[in-house]
């Protein structure tokens, strides 16, 4: 018995803006600059503090998604994604779900011989998250956790592929090719080292031939061409090992660790309704018209 690999990506963007995507906060090199230096009592979560759209966002999101043949929703909206991570100093995510910046779009990969369009399904503008730093040190710092917030609220694009991709080196190619638009545009310095550029990969197999879509597992966090390639290609091999010894694959988010080649279990996958969306109460919606897109 065969079986097809059913791939789909989440591609987080960091925008090439001077300012956070909801104050203005300076954008800084998180990975360089001292911690918790550009930080306001928005993008820390501070009680009564209210947000901003970054009008150049918002043009940078609208740029990319017509360079990805997507089209623009006259009306877009903000939401809260409710979840609880260190890292999210309000408790939520100010992200869009319901009516996202922009939709059906889709990028062809390969050559003119052997062409594959990927379809993309939305294009939506968000905010970062703080960073984490886990210390091995001596002393008081030994084994704990360190939050910078440098980061958290720096502009944010997701850009969702519908699951078109059937190998790895197809979702490697369908990853260049976003590279390339993003770092064309001179919208993302493409410095996928530095978590610019994070890719997520959720990946399920079905028998060959079947039109049926199994319980699918997450990879997030992916930053080289090198680390999306070889973790999909693991997980592939899991799910193959676990349907031949009738096991069930479960929903779940996992990490992937390059050093030893394999993925790692963090928690069941959450399903959207999970996350509580309801429509962000501080911004007004994103109406595009035909002048600003021309714009």
């Amino acid at each position: 018995m065969g079986y097809e690999a059913i791939i789909g990506l989440e591609a987080h963007v960091e925008l090439n803006t001077n300012s956070k995507m909801f104050c203005s906060c300076r954008v800084v090199d998180s990975t360089n600059s001292e911690p918790n230096c550009h930080v306001c009592p928005v993008c820390s979560g501070m009680p009564g503090a209210l947000p901003s759209i970054n009008k150049r966002a918002v043009e940078i999101g609208i740029l990319v998604s017509l360079a990805l043949n997507c089209n623009i929703e006259t009306t877009s909206i903000f939401a809260r994604k409710n979840y609880f991570y260190p890292d999210l100093p309000k408790g939520y995510q100010i992200s869009q779900y319901e009516k996202p910046l922009a939709t059906n779009g889709h990028i062809n990969i390969g050559d003119s011989q052997n062409t594959t369009k990927i379809h993309i399904r939305r294009v939506h503008l968000e905010e970062d998250t703080g960073k984490l730093v886990h210390t091995n040190d001596y002393g008081k710092t030994k084994g704990v956790s360190l939050i910078d917030l440098n980061r958290a609220g720096v502009p944010l694009l997701e850009i969702v592929s519908e699951p078109d991709i059937r190998s790895p080196l197809e979702a490697v190619n369908y990853a260049k090719e976003l590279h390339s638009v993003l770092t064309y545009l001179d919208v993302n310095s493409g410095d996928m080292e530095k978590g610019v550029l994070r890719f997520e990969a959720n990946v399920s197999l079905r028998v060959t031939g079947s039109k049926q879509l199994n319980a699918r597992r997450e990879i997030k966090n992916l930053n080289s061409f090198k680390s999306l390639q070889r973790s999909i290609e693991y997980e592939i091999e899991q799910q193959i090992a676990a349907y031949k010894a009738n096991k069930t694959i479960r929903q779940e988010t996992l990490g992937w660790d390059e050093s030893n080649g394999k993925t790692i279990f963090q928690r069941s996958k959450e399903h959207s309704h999970d996350y509580r969306y309801f429509p962000e109460p501080d911004l007004p919606p994103i109406n595009v018209n035909d002048e600003w897109k021309k714009e």
